[in-house]
């Protein structure tokens, strides 16, 4: 800490490393590691080719197949839902508040790394503070509208993130400068904030196509099964079973490639803030030679271990979204019960990740030695 208690960053070669961060693994062994010794989560780098190329033909083959299904079905069903005449609703209103929201979003996200460069501890107690007062509503709202078990459940929730509060408090000043030291580390590597900008357009393009053939799956497809179905027991198309295996393959399109998008760029910054911490005179400018490299592994080498690692956290999105469409067609129990243990996968894996990730991007690895060495830990 320097004087008034304001964080100094300590980078690259000021700490020593005892890793050697320019040999492959084939070369090299980490001189940390004795003879003998199992594999204890220190990774070192890899030999440069493809990893899990089979994933990433699947992602390909993944968006080939939405773009055809849009360009087949969904511009006729996308210009009839415009067309407030044949579809009965004017849909202006909701594509005008979607582009206010995410320009707003941009000018947010911007303006957001000044800020926690200036105050990091009263962001991190901020939302501490934030995430208590929440828990605390929610629990009292369930006891006021009469619901025993939701308060029940709410005041167990919110006493452990009491405890969990009073826990990490003195970790706080430990927390703030890592904060800073990794704000530091995008602002000497300006052009991943480029690149991130770009995958969120990306991933908002993609919105867009996937919404576009959603809507016609729904109307060519699912819409006019139901309504044939339907024809022989004098019922309302509308109210009739979804079929749930259009929604999962559809469900499983949108969030595989959404979490590659998302994984893609966590990879590269993996990678770019690696360079900047070990070789500094490599990651200091605006387009580095780390940033470009940590980018180009992610869209080539290590792009198949990325498709790998997302692909299982979109089969368990997409069957939880598939419960929920479940759960508003028959509010069971089960259901209910299986959205819960989804979702509680669901974190487990994506916290997996974040981890498994920063191994592919550092070093290189296979997405399956990545989760070997997380599990090293």
């Amino acid at each position: 800490m320097g004087s008034g208690g304001t964080p100094v960053v300590v980078q690259g070669t000021a700490v020593a490393s005892p890793y050697d961060h320019t040999t492959t693994a084939t070369a090299s062994r980490q001189p940390a590691r004795s003879n003998g010794a199992s594999n204890d989560g220190r990774g070192e780098k890899q030999a440069t080719r493809c990893r899990d190329p089979v994933f990433a033909l699947l992602l390909y083959g993944n968006v080939a197949a939405i773009v055809a299904v849009a360009g087949i079905y969904g511009t006729e069903a996308f210009s009839d839902a415009l067309d407030d005449s044949v579809s009965g609703y004017n849909y202006t209103g909701y594509i005008r508040a979607t582009f206010i929201l995410g320009a707003l979003a941009i000018v947010l996200t911007g303006v957001s790394l000044p800020v926690m460069m200036c105050i990091p501890e009263v962001l991190i107690k901020v939302s501490l503070i934030a995430m208590l007062v929440l828990s605390g509503i929610m629990m009292v709202m369930s006891f006021l509208s009469g619901s025993m078990l939701g308060g029940i459940f709410g005041l167990i929730f919110f006493l452990i993130f009491v405890c969990y509060a009073r826990a990490v408090w003195s970790r706080i000043p430990f927390a703030s400068v890592n904060l800073v030291t990794a704000c530091t580390a995008i602002k000497k590597n300006a052009g991943v904030i480029i690149v991130a900008y770009f995958f969120v357009a990306l991933a908002f393009g993609w919105t867009i196509l996937w919404s576009i053939s959603l809507m016609g799956v729904w109307e060519k497809v699912v819409q006019s099964e139901t309504t044939t179905a339907a024809e022989g027991y004098q019922q309302n198309p509308q109210q009739n079973n979804l079929n749930y295996g259009y929604l999962f393959l559809l469900f499983l399109s949108y969030f595989f490639t959404h979490q590659v998008i998302q994984n893609t760029m966590h990879v590269t910054v993996a990678g770019t803030v690696g360079s900047w911490w070990f070789s500094p005179e490599d990651a200091t400018s605006f387009c580095s030679s780390g940033m470009c490299g940590s980018l180009l592994r992610s869209l080539t080498t290590s792009f198949g271990s990325i498709c790998f690692g997302s692909l299982l956290v979109a089969i368990i999105q997409a069957l939880k979204a598939l419960a929920q469409q479940a759960r508003q067609q028959e509010n069971g129990i089960l259901i209910c019960i299986a959205e819960c243990i989804l979702g509680c996968l669901e974190s487990i894996l994506e916290y997996f990740n974040k981890w498994a990730f920063v191994y592919v991007g550092l070093y290189g690895y296979s997405y399956i030695e990545a989760g070997k060495n997380v599990f090293a830990l």
